[in-house]
């Protein structure tokens, strides 16, 4: 499950140059990037070709990897801008997260992924099927494919998450376009769903993509305007839970700080100035958020208030413990770490239905349950 968790934070856009190439070898390149909300990268249609730059999130100033998307069967003109060319729309991906096989489904093109790495955690039955009738190629662990596999498979593109530092082996030998998906690294909720327009352009689905996102954006907004509308009180609310002597909560300026304060809750640590975790231990949140009125947590295994004080015997002193008032996502059963990146409306309506039960909403909760 933490493996696709991935707890938030910076990655930013740049839109890459056609310098060295002359007026008359290089396209018209046309300064129209269709991103409105990501800050982490930029689409350009150019004449002939599309132009996706991506910053590296952990070295600011540098770019992470400039994408040349070429129509298949077009003709190159003249000189491109550098970067690695895919011909588009792919048809055979390898793909190493069940995040990005979800949303190139919505888009109407799963049978794009043909292989897939860490099978073990695509909670799919398609991929399931797939991989039992030898559809979809299992090729192994994320960290080290195999490549004999890779091979067989003749990608189109290799999608993946990069990480700080990352090589990716032997997979870099191919002379497969790798696609360093690092939506998220988006400091936003909407800014990584915006994501999306990418994806979309990959396989050949960009209108489709943005009516997509346009339709996320929109319904994200109308349930933050009803926490400005209704001039409602907001509830305190406490995230996570210790583990190993260690509670991770998100940083102030982090990405899941945002859903909380956009659904009209208020959080401890919003005051704080991080982008990422905090590395907490328990009598430092008990200090802080004592008082909580909510607590959300994530967790296959907590499935009572009594599992989640036998998990800590001092979880029963935060007051949303003692008003029955703890919520847990069952990571194991839903569909949330797919779900929720491409579409935040969804979870926050999510936390505006925990936060405000005075308000009366048609939503039913999908991911979190009260435990008692």
């Amino acid at each position: 499950m933490v493996r696709n968790f991935f707890l938030i934070l910076a990655l930013t856009v740049l839109l890459a140059s056609c310098r060295g190439l002359t007026p008359d070898d290089k396209y018209n390149m046309v300064e129209d990037s269709v991103m409105t909300e990501a800050k982490l990268i930029s689409i350009i249609h150019a004449d002939g070709y599309t132009q996706v730059d991506i910053k590296d999130p952990w070295k600011p100033g540098h770019t992470l990897h400039t994408y040349i998307l070429l129509p298949q069967g077009s003709v190159i003109k003249g000189k491109l801008p550098e970067g690695t060319v895919i011909r588009t729309p792919v048809k055979n991906v390898l793909v190493y997260s069940s995040v990005h096989s979800s949303i190139l489904r919505e888009l109407g093109a799963g049978d794009v992924v043909k292989g897939v790495c860490d099978s073990q955690y695509f909670n799919d039955s398609i991929i399931s099927a797939g991989l039992n009738d030898g559809s979809i190629v299992d090729c192994g662990n994320s960290m080290q494919p195999t490549v004999e596999k890779v091979i067989q498979m003749r990608p189109d593109a290799i999608l993946l998450s990069p990480y700080q530092d990352a090589t990716y082996g032997q997979i870099t030998k191919l002379n497969v376009p790798i696609v360093e998906c690092a939506d998220y690294m988006e400091y936003t909720p909407l800014g990584r769903a915006e994501w999306i327009k990418f994806y979309g352009e990959l396989v050949g689905k960009a209108a489709l993509a943005d009516s997509i996102y346009k339709k996320v954006v929109a319904d994200y907004n109308a349930v933050k305007e009803t926490v400005k509308g209704e001039n409602l009180k907001l509830p305190i609310v406490l995230t996570e839970n210790v583990i190993s002597g260690i509670w991770n909560v998100p940083g102030g300026q982090s990405y899941m700080a945002q859903f909380i304060k956009d659904a009209g809750g208020d959080y401890p640590w919003a005051d704080d100035k991080h982008t990422g975790s905090l590395t907490l231990d328990f009598n430092q949140v008990l200090e802080k958020a004592q008082n909580a009125d909510f607590w959300l947590l994530k967790s296959p295994d907590i499935n009572s208030l009594a599992d989640l004080k036998g998990s800590y015997s001092l979880n029963d002193k935060f007051e949303a413990y003692k008003k029955g008032n703890v919520y847990v996502c069952d990571t194991n059963t839903t569909h949330f770490f797919d779900r929720f990146p491409f579409h935040p409306e969804v979870l926050l309506q999510e936390y505006f239905k925990i936060f405000h039960p005075e308000v009366e909403t048609d939503y039913e909760l999908q991911f979190f349950k009260r435990v008692e």
